[in-house]
């Protein structure tokens, strides 16, 4: 399965998000640090969910991080978390 989608499951069952948006931004990042053949090695993620209502900014990048140890500690470099709760409104912007 490749990360994206793996990213994409996991934030699912973690979360029950009612956006998600995962994207592949390796491309943009060829040739500098952590970038690998192949990409799959810098991502964003735009997630709304419940989970994250009366969270901190920290708290909730915390609780992704924490939902994608496995994948921070297996090659991908970077992540970009925008997370939000409903009530913020709109899609995920911190």
């Amino acid at each position: 399965m490749e990360t994206r989608a793996r990213i994409s499951e996991k934030l699912t069952a973690a979360f029950a998000p009612v956006r998600l948006v995962v994207q592949d931004d390796s491309h943009l990042h060829a040739g500098h640090a952590g970038s690998r053949p192949g990409g799959e090695t810098h991502f964003s993620v735009d997630i709304v969910s419940e989970a994250f209502r009366g969270k901190s900014r920290i708290e909730r990048h915390r609780m992704v991080n924490i939902a994608l140890a496995e994948e921070l500690a297996g090659g991908v470099h970077a992540l970009a978390i925008q997370a939000a709760a409903p009530e913020d409104g709109g899609p995920a912007r911190e």
